[in-house]
């Protein structure tokens, strides 16, 4: 795949061998010193200042001397831990800047909760908008499903379709139902299962995977303008968490999200890198609009196409060669025709495009699996770097493949933490050995990557490193972690989050490390991430956030 970042490289290159051969010693901008710097550079592991010019690091190293000048800012950081910028390999970013200013239904654990969270919010509503997010999970208030006649009363004329928090089931209240046409006699969609009442037949409101559609095609899209304000929220939430990059698996169709990314970056205010994901079935829309537009730059790039195989463990969708113990009639679903999604990523993998597809089940990772062997055998060897997104329940004879494929096993820690307390009603213990196999993986040598799936999970790669290494259930019932042969190192764990997910965007050569020559992209933390207790993780906080070499979150109070 000659993608972007190589094109640009050897230019990139170019520049900065006659940057740095200047017979006069460049001058920093800014020197960062006093500091505690994880480089994630193997060569020099551990050094104590950093020294910026413009956009790139000038100097990483210990005497700085030589690159301070009587106009450079000198900071000092008092022993501080400073490391590259966080990279999320998987975010649907603008509805979680939707999500930050509307109705949470997260923690809700009663049908009473649920139902008051949802009235409170209406009531404060002055127009006769649709109400969507929630991110509700049924398994806190025991495993039973929401019905429409739970929030038709208190709907106040208002369409109401609030989602589970993985994103692959969701809830509708009648007047919902009825603008999309949702009846009695409305038949499964293929990949999805529209929830009926055993009784009487009719549609409880609960719709999966793909039946989901049914209602979310009749959704207005959001403005440009909400779409911004979505945006300018989002980047806020990153920085202050100390990400300077996502992939971006995109919240309404992957055009919708993309269009608005470039118009902020042409309009200069788009400050956070993002790599756009589009949907794999418009893979010739993509080809043809990377031969116009050609593949982005540093801050905003395309050329990524995410698939589905499955649906999610949380909603009985995710697909597996066995029953769920608690669905005996059921393994999951295929979401997308896989005959379709086989001659998809066969064609784009062709065109050269960079393809993920999501996977949770057994049975849908070896599909994908084979179907990417498939794709190599066809079109031959290349730089692909295909990804499997979640790679989550994984056969023992799965574990290996990735390494041996070269595919990139692209997971979210803090879903393991989640899906630890109740995954149990789901999986027997064989199944479930294979769950979030992060040990296995790197054991094995493959290109291991994290992120958060936000908004499934929050936009926190602390929250993540904690739960990659602790693997402490949140329910507090596994304190020495959930299948603990899987717990990994700090260290390991933020390799994950920044050199291991710069090379499966295609930018190994531009962040990930603290090098001189890249990208100056880096966090300063209120404590050292690697001393702290494992417990304690989480009681840490990101200070600052740049972004090349601009300084992007400070935080303030206590």
């Amino acid at each position: 795949m000659l993608h972007m970042t190589r094109i640009s490289s050897i230019f990139y290159f170019l520049v900065l061998s006659l940057f740095f051969s200047c017979s006069t010693q460049p001058k920093a901008d800014k020197i960062f010193f006093n500091a505690k710097v994880w480089t994630g550079d193997s060569s020099r592991p551990i050094v104590h200042a950093i020294a910026i010019k413009d956009s790139l690091l000038l100097y990483v190293g210990d005497d700085f001397k030589p690159y301070e000048s009587a106009h450079s800012e000198m900071i000092d950081l008092h022993g501080k831990l400073l490391l590259p910028g966080f990279i999320d390999n998987h975010t649907h970013f603008l509805s979680g800047g939707y999500q930050l200013s509307n109705v949470t239904l997260r923690n809700v654990t009663t049908r009473e909760d649920f139902i008051n969270a949802l009235k409170q919010y209406i009531s404060s509503l002055h127009d006769d908008r649709w109400i969507q997010g929630g991110d509700w999970d049924h398994e806190a208030w025991g495993g039973y499903l929401p019905s429409k006649e739970w929030i038709d009363s208190i709907s106040s004329g208002h369409p109401v379709f609030v989602n589970r928090y993985d994103g692959h089931m969701a809830l509708a209240n009648s007047i919902a139902l009825k603008l999309a046409g949702v009846t009695k006699t409305t038949r499964n969609p293929p990949g999805g299962e529209i929830v009926r009442d055993p009784k009487t037949g009719e549609p409880t409101g609960i719709l999966k995977d793909e039946a989901m559609n049914l209602v979310g095609n009749v959704i207005p899209d959001p403005t440009g303008k909400e779409l911004r304000d979505y945006l300018e929220r989002a980047e806020k939430e990153a920085f202050a968490h100390g990400v300077t990059e996502v992939h971006d698996m995109s919240s309404y169709g992957g055009w919708l999200d993309l269009e608005t990314y470039r118009k902020a970056y042409a309009q200069n205010q788009l400050d956070l890198r993002i790599y756009s994901f589009v949907p794999i079935r418009t893979w010739q829309k993509l080809d043809s609009f990377v031969k116009r537009n050609g593949w982005g730059n540093d801050k905003l790039h395309w050329g990524g196409l995410k698939g589905f195989v499955d649906g999610s463990l949380g909603s009985t969708t995710a697909w597996f060669y066995k029953p769920y113990l608690d669905a005996p009639r059921s393994t999951g679903l295929q979401v997308t025709d896989t005959n379709l999604l086989r001659q998809w990523i066969i064609s784009a993998d062709s065109a050269g495009l960079h393809v993920a597809t999501h996977a949770i089940g057994d049975r849908a990772n070896d599909w994908i699996l084979g179907v990417y062997a498939e794709a190599e055998k066809k079109n031959g060897i290349k730089d692909r770097r295909f990804r499997v997104e979640h790679a989550q329940h994984l056969t023992q004879d799965a574990i290996p493949q990735f390494a041996n494929q070269h595919v990139i096993p692209s997971m979210q820690p803090y879903h393991a933490i989640d899906d630890g307390k109740w995954a149990y009603k789901r999986l027997d213990s064989a199944r479930l050995k294979g769950t979030y196999a992060f040990k296995d993986l790197l054991r094995s040598k493959a290109n291991l990557t994290f992120g958060s799936d936000w908004t499934v999970a929050p936009l926190d790669p602390i929250a993540g490193i904690y739960a990659a290494v602790t693997r402490r259930t949140l329910d507090g019932k596994n304190p020495q972690g959930w299948f603990p042969d899987q717990k990994i190192s700090v260290e390991d764990a933020i390799r994950c989050y920044t050199s291991n997910n710069a090379f499966a965007g295609f930018q190994e050569n531009k962040i990930g490390v603290l090098k001189a020559g890249l990208l100056a992209d880096f966090i300063v933390l209120s404590g050292d991430l690697l001393t702290i207790a494992p417990e304690k993780i989480r009681e840490l906080n990101v200070e600052l956030t740049f972004v090349n070499g601009i300084e992007v979150y400070r935080k303030t109070g206590k």
